[in-house]
């Protein structure tokens, strides 16, 4: 198999998405790269990003490519966990403190700081839906963040999501309570629950 062949083999399993990275990884010359993007077979997206014509342009995966530190958070992660049917107006994420997250500022996604031995707690990873892996905020995480951030959310979305939370059959109460003491928001969080259960 040349190296031509290589790389369409590859963007067909990243389902036209293909990554610098995972070229380099692959051994395959990145001139082949420039030599697609030439023959307009691919577009390239983003720095270290590229996009084959007959793909859809999955935003959430391709934002998380150029920012590893990025994880998902607030209405995004709400949206993803299916605890809204509200589409978010801009994507939302949490990345530590320190961290320069001015590209993703320019394009628009609203960015979160945290400390650092906070940041990776409740980490996981999701779905786009395309289907690809993103790193987000679990259920209960995602709910101390909206909680922290109640004043600048709909507090009906706050009290739709622990509504729906109470709900589910996949809650983990104790969880929950544990990230609420972390994040100093466990009285709060008791009266939404008081009133929902």
């Amino acid at each position: 198999m040349n190296y031509r062949e290589m790389l369409d083999s590859l963007i067909a399993q990243h389902e036209g998405i293909i990554l610098t990275k995972d070229v380099t990884e692959a051994g395959i010359p990145r001139t082949y790269l420039s030599s697609l993007v030439k023959e307009d077979i691919l577009e390239r997206v983003a720095h270290g990003v590229y996009l084959s014509r007959d793909a859809f342009d999955d935003e959430l995966y391709s934002l998380q490519t150029r920012s590893s530190r990025l994880i998902y958070s607030h209405e995004t992660a709400l949206y993803l966990h299916d605890f809204t049917d509200r589409d978010p107006l801009q994507w939302v994420g949490t990345v530590p403190s320190g961290y320069n997250s001015t590209h993703l500022k320019n394009e628009g996604v609203k960015v979160y700081t945290v400390k650092k031995v906070l940041h990776k707690l409740g980490a996981t990873t999701g779905q786009t839906e395309f289907g690809r892996k993103i790193n987000l905020y679990d259920k209960e995480r995602t709910i101390c963040d909206i909680i922290r951030s109640r004043n600048k959310m709909d507090s009906n979305l706050i009290n739709e999501t622990i509504r729906r939370y109470v709900g589910r059959k996949d809650k983990n109460i104790p969880l929950l309570l544990r990230y609420a003491e972390q994040f100093r928001v466990q009285k709060i969080l008791r009266n939404y629950l008081e009133i929902l259960l």
